[in-house]
């Protein structure tokens, strides 16, 4: 099988960063006291919250109200499994990654570390778009197909893509399309959608790289949408901390806390100010009315409490990704009063 040249390259990039953060990881403390904070963020429109939060320096300005002076370094990573490595390493104290990947450390760490989400960043509809005509369905993808996503297997994306296919299926084929999934970062996987000519011929994406692929080649096509899937608006992506952390460091994680909920007041005020700041944090190149479109869409919503959240996580119990089956979503976040009217 040939890789494409950007995924070669990628491979490279991949490994390298693999090494970096083998070597923070040797580095770093076993412990953080109040007022540091490690934010580990991936791709798109869907780490808005954070882009907004880190522009406008919320969490220090409510570390501040609470008497503490808090330095925040963000970290950008791809894939559920650099961000769940990188959280029990102890290289980052919130993770940003999707449900999937939530419910997958959850689990692993239950009785241990006790990983638990903080909030959600909002909810999305995650398009598989393909640019082969001959793709109506998943059922039509073929071995010559390439599905691209964040994580193979991991990331909700290739979560909710089971799902879909236990439904197609049966519950034993869940993972039939894992065979032609492949693991590749959000803006290198939108460029051969858009571009076509590579053997990736499916992405499995979020905002903005779904609607550029869209906008971008008339083959371009949604195939599978989050929401009809899980049966409704869904959190997606959300973040996620270990119980020490948490327990250890009170006035910085609820500073964190209400600088989210802040940030997601001003993205639902201020959706154009909020495109200003997702194009100059995150130096995107996307046209700015194109972007503002796409925060105004009324299927998202930019809100802390996680919604539609357990379907995902009594299927990854069905399946057996999972060991532990949570009673609710309240047994995979903590309890706060951001998130108490979650689901």
């Amino acid at each position: 099988m040939k890789i494409p040249a950007f995924l070669s390259r990628l491979s490279t990039r991949v490994g390298a960063a693999v090494v970096a953060a083998s070597l923070g990881v040797a580095a770093a403390p076993a412990a953080h006291a109040e007022g540091q904070l490690r934010i580990a963020e991936q791709f798109g429109i869907v780490y808005l919250l954070l882009n907004v939060a880190r522009d406008q320096q919320l969490i220090e300005k409510h570390g501040k109200t609470a008497g503490v002076d808090i330095a925040v370094e963000w970290r950008k990573l791809s894939g559920g499994s650099a961000v769940n490595d990188a959280l029990l390493s102890g290289s980052i104290d919130i993770a940003g990654a999707g449900v999937g990947p939530l419910l997958t450390i959850w689990d692993r760490t239950h009785g241990r570390q006790n990983v638990k989400g903080v909030a959600s960043l909002g909810n999305f509809p995650y398009y598989l778009v393909s640019n082969n005509p001959n793709v109506k369905t998943i059922a039509d993808f073929t071995d010559k197909d390439r599905i691209a996503v964040p994580a193979v297997g991991v990331s909700v994306q290739s979560r909710v893509l089971q799902l879909a296919s236990a439904k197609l299926w049966g519950k034993e084929q869940y993972n039939k399309l894992d065979a032609i999934s492949l693991a590749v970062p959000h803006p290198d996987a939108a460029a051969a959608i858009i571009s076509g000519g590579t053997e990736i011929t499916g992405h499995f994406g979020n905002p903005p790289f779904q609607e550029q692929e869209l906008a971008g080649n008339p083959n371009a096509r949604i195939v599978l949408n989050s929401y009809e899937v899980l049966g409704g608006p869904s959190s997606a992506t959300v973040l996620f901390a270990t119980e020490k952390f948490r327990k250890e460091n009170p006035k910085t994680y609820k500073a964190f806390q209400d600088a989210l909920a802040e940030a997601a007041a001003f993205i639902t005020a201020k959706p154009e100010e909020a495109a200003d700041i997702y194009l100059r944090v995150t130096g995107a190149k996307i046209d700015r009315d194109f972007l503002i479109k796409i925060i105004k869409n009324p299927e998202i919503q930019f809100k802390v409490a996680p919604q539609n959240t357990y379907a995902l996580a009594e299927f990854m119990h069905e399946v057996g990704a999972i060991k532990n089956k949570p009673a609710s979503w309240r047994d995979y976040f903590f309890d706060d009063a951001l998130t108490a009217q979650g689901s």
